[in-house]
């Protein structure tokens, strides 16, 4: 028996994921996690074999969740489910420790598929996506406000225009959390840790227009 702890922040995405995952012949949940504090208590006080755990979770900013599990439990295979596909997003959940990444448009095949092979130990890329990480490292050096989705490159100009999160959510009909979680991503990839920096970026590369 595959013993599974899930951590997501949404609760019907656990509860549908608990009951796809419990269809699997061979798989349990044995616990659920909705922030970052709840999924490191139940990785410390629950026998399981796999973790699938979404990338940003509530009380931790961008890879570190995955980096303080990898730490605090070596043994214990991560498998990311995310709704990122952005091949720089995916290495970073790579390189901090996740033994695979899938997203959250794949279907009930490649997550048995990947649940299989990171419990055992394995990594697991659905190949679409390895086949984009395998491309995107063989280009030549790009900006790093060019490696931002087109919904990161909204995001950002408003921000440096000095528009609150709030009414960014509002304006581009997405959640506040969603917006957040935006934000923290473009700023990983930029490389920068405050508004002020991000300005400054906008300036000196005349994103503004």
């Amino acid at each position: 028996m595959t013993r599974v702890i899930v951590a997501d922040d949404h609760t019907l995405f656990r509860i549908g994921l608990r009951q796809m995952l419990e269809s699997f012949d061979g798989v349990s949940v044995v616990a659920e996690a909705a922030n970052a504090t709840q999924t490191l208590d139940v990785a410390q006080n629950v026998a399981a074999d796999l973790l699938i755990s979404d990338l940003t979770m509530p009380g931790t900013v961008g890879t570190q969740l995955i980096e303080q599990l990898r730490r605090q439990h070596p043994a214990l295979p991560i498998l990311v489910l995310s709704m990122h596909d952005e091949p720089a997003t995916v290495r970073r959940a790579l390189q901090a420790g996740a033994t695979g990444y899938i997203t959250k448009e794949s279907s009930p095949g490649t997550l048995h598929a990947a649940v299989r092979q990171v419990a055992a130990g394995e990594r697991f890329i659905p190949p679409a996506l390895a086949e984009t990480l395998a491309f995107e490292a063989i280009r030549p050096a790009s900006l790093p406000h060019e490696t931002l989705s087109q919904r990161e490159r909204q995001i950002f100009k408003l921000i440096a225009r000095g528009t609150p999160l709030s009414q960014i959510a509002e304006q581009l009909h997405l959640s506040p959390k969603t917006v957040t979680t935006h934000k923290t991503h473009l700023m990983e990839k930029l490389g920068i840790a405050n508004n002020a920096d991000l300005i400054r970026y906008a300036i000196e590369n005349k994103l503004f227009d």
